[in-house]
């Protein structure tokens, strides 16, 4: 089989820039990996990182054993199986694998240190191919490793820009960008402009992915001024459609920040690179990124409103994907069309294409995409009154999320396993960081439930109001529909209770807290009562590297609403902070409001929903405290004296005209008392005259019991909110943490 060859610095387009189709929660997110490619992506890449020389139609694998037999040098059967697993990488796993470990040991036997190099680079690829990102560096740093000692700076520069490739799949972006720097410096020493230039792209693609939008420009342009020295059409291909899609995410964010001549230029910029790159796809004839450029053009008329333009364009995706037979583009060209007549309200049409997408992803197994169509198709049934077939598809969508979850679970599992034989020395660390992931993936399954819980409960009360819309002449309907709203509302108050059990159950575990703040030695109480029965408060603790990490927050609203919320929050803080690995508190918060604004703008404009929220990082071997605060101001008592920390007055959601937030830094001594909380104990009303407790007075209590061991804190303070309360209804959801260093 040919082996396909992409350009490796365009990442993103090689990829498929792919707009995904509307989702529940969100109703038009867009995608930018999918899994079918992803293989044949990984391999050419690396292929290209390492100097592959691809073999070619007139040399298949009768050729190379015919050649074989006749080698009489060990050296050159060496040789000689790395080309044969080569050639059956793609056609014959099991002859692939036998060939690559004859490969090894006899570069072993024979101390022949090039030759071993090359099988632990083809080593490389073979663990990549599985996604076994771990093993695959452990081979590349193999690989890397007998290079430098032989003085091959050319296959070091390759395994160098191969592991940060790897790191970049994994997520590990400042290592990807240390690793692809240092591939860039040795190819800069070698004059190796090629190479030069499909670092330049990477890079800028790490500082994408970033939202680091000047510098992955930056970096994209003098890619595509190295490509274009090369005269290297494909690669300039490549990087008009990266800077495209830089231009593209900007010109998102400006809509966000309701500065629409700001956007509409953006996406004017966009658009010039998206056609430069699909003129110079078209004179290469090369149909699988003509068809990319389709799909972007067509996102960006999506994002514009022009819908018959992108449908156009997608349409044209559509009919490329078919010739070339690309049945994982075909599914999200249908996926990308029925986005499209949702948002024209065209439901019929739209029925009809995410179906056949539903249909096609089933087939070929690419779960990602399955859970996008399944959400959209049951948005779809949810807004013509298909009750019974939306909560359906809602299902499905959490069934196939659940699979992708438990996927993940099981490569990492085996990735500890490889990291425990290469560092016995950093088990234990590896360890804490198996069992923060698991905490994350366990969170992140239950907010999948809970989410698909309150929607059923969602769906249900929307079936007993529209029930309940009858005229005073409709008795005798009214009074068969009694039993059945009975019934119904029974069913709410019992989910609604379920779920009042998830969202305790995906609120950190208190043993992991317990466990995680005495690492370093502090003490700790948590006072959450919520209103109802879900709350829209919600806590969060992380620990790394001697860091610890957590939020207070106050959602917007409480009950139903405000737990949908919640499970939001919590689901992008595990992505934020131990996916992405960002740790700057006020770069958190930037990147949770601008997930949340994304998360809940609709076709009509932006809802002002969100949070108010605090959080802190508490370094432990620096002593101080860092945090960012959005609304909610917060006390630190020291010697009995109250220290006020204020909050930035804008909340994490969307606001007109709304500034970043800034990080504070603190320097903590032993003993101080940090207390963090939500408004609902300082606005209950109470007390003789039915008044507010107000601030002043919630500070006077936390002075009066700020030395007292923190359980009796976490007593005395809900003894005194109850007695405050009385007979009064609770307003509010209430939230008080507080801990002592």
């Amino acid at each position: 089989m040919k082996k396909v060859k992409m350009p490796e610095h365009n990442v993103n387009l090689t990829r498929r820039m792919r707009a995904s189709v509307s989702t529940a929660l969100t109703r038009r997110m867009r995608a930018s990996v999918y899994p079918a490619i992803t293989r044949i992506l990984r391999v050419s890449i690396l292929f290209l990182f390492s100097c592959f020389i691809l073999h070619a139609q007139n040399n298949p694998a009768d050729s190379l054993l015919a050649l074989l037999k006749n080698e009489k040098t060990d050296n050159g059967k060496v040789n000689y199986y790395n080309k044969l697993f080569l050639e059956y990488e793609y056609t014959d796993n099991v002859k692939a694998r036998y060939y690559i470990y004859k490969a090894l040991r006899l570069s072993k036997e024979i101390n022949y240190e090039k030759g071993l190099a090359t099988t632990y680079k083809y080593l490389g690829i073979f663990a990549d191919d599985t996604s076994n990102f771990q093993q695959a560096i452990i081979h590349f740093k193999q690989s890397l490793k007998i290079s430098e000692n032989i003085g091959d700076k050319k296959n070091i520069s390759a395994m160098l820009g191969a592991i940060g490739f790897e790191y970049y799949f994994k997520g590990e972006y400042p290592k990807a960008l240390e690793y692809y720097f240092k591939s860039l410096k040795i190819a800069e020493e070698l004059g190796d402009k090629s190479r030069i230039a499909k670092q330049l792209g990477n890079i800028g693609i790490v500082y994408e992915e970033q939202s680091d939008y000047t510098r992955a420009l930056d970096y994209y342009f003098k890619a595509l001024k190295m490509a274009k020295a090369l005269g290297d059409k494909s690669g300039i291909a490549a990087d008009l459609g990266n800077l495209g899609n830089v231009y593209k995410k900007q010109a998102n964010d400006a809509e966000l920040q309701k500065a629409p001549i700001k956007s509409d230029s953006l996406y004017k910029n966009a658009l010039d690179y998206y056609f430069k790159a699909l003129k110079l796809a078209e004179g290469l004839d090369d149909k699988n990124s003509i068809a990319t450029q389709f799909v972007n053009i067509g996102t960006v008329y999506h994002d514009l409103k022009d819908y018959q333009k992108a449908l156009d364009y997608y349409f044209r995706a559509l009919k490329m994907d078919e010739e070339l037979g690309y049945k994982s583009g075909i599914a999200n060209d249908l996926g990308n069309i029925g986005s499209l007549y949702i948002s024209l309200k065209k439901y019929s049409e739209a029925e009809k294409y995410l179906l056949q997408a539903i249909s096609i992803s089933d087939s070929i197994g690419i779960l990602k995409e399955k859970v996008q169509f399944e959400n959209s198709i049951s948005e779809l049934y949810s807004q013509t009154g298909k009750v019974k077939e939306a909560f359906e598809h809602f299902k499905k969508a959490i069934e196939a999320r659940d699979t992708l979850i438990n996927e993940a679970k099981s490569r990492e599992i085996m990735n500890y396993e490889f990291e425990k034989k290469e560092a016995a020395v950093k088990a234990e660390q590896d360890k804490k960081d198996a069992l923060a992931a698991a905490e994350s993936r366990k969170q992140e399954i239950i907010i999948w439930s809970v989410i698909g819980g309150l929607f059923l409960v969602a769906l249900f009360a929307g079936f007993i109001f529209r029930s309940l819309r009858v005229t005073k002449k409709q008795k005798i309907i009214i009074e068969k529909q009694k039993h059945l709203v009975e019934e119904h509302q029974k069913e709410i108050i019992d989910s609604i209770t379920y779920a009042h059990r998830i969202q305790r159950a995906i609120l950190t575990s208190d043993s992991y807290i317990k466990h995680e703040i005495n690492s370093i030695d502090a003490q700790h109480f948590i006072l959450f009562k919520p209103k109802d029965i879900v709350s829209g408060d919600f806590y969060w603790f992380f620990k790394q590297d001697n860091c610890l990490y957590y939020i207070t927050a106050d959602c917007t609203g409480h009950g139903v609403p405000g737990g949908f919320m919640s499970m939001l929050g919590i689901s992008f803080l595990n992505e934020i902070i131990i996916e992405r690995h960002i740790t700057d508190p006020g770069e958190i918060l930037n990147k949770l409001r601008e997930k949340i604004v994304k998360s809940l703008k609709t076709d009509e404009g932006y809802t002002k929903d969100g949070m108010d929220a605090i959080l802190c990082k508490i370094d432990k071997s620096k002593q101080i405290l860092q945090y960012a605060a959005a609304n909610n101001s917060f006390y630190i008592i020291r010697n009995n004296e109250i220290i006020e920390q204020k909050a930035q007055k804008m909340p994490v959601g969307y606001m007109e005209d709304s500034a970043q937030f800034v990080t504070q830094t603190f320097r903590l001594q032993k003993g101080d008392n940090i207390y963090t909380f939500t408004d609902g104990l300082p606005d209950q009303f109470g007390g003789p005259k039915g008044k507010k407790f107000m601030y002043r007075r919630f500070e006077e209590n936390l002075s009066a019991i700020c030395n007292l061991p923190l359980k009796e804190q976490e007593e005395t303070l809900e003894k005194t909110f109850q007695d405050w309360k009385g007979n009064l209804e609770q307003v509010d959801d209430v939230t008080v943490i507080g801990i002592r260093i």
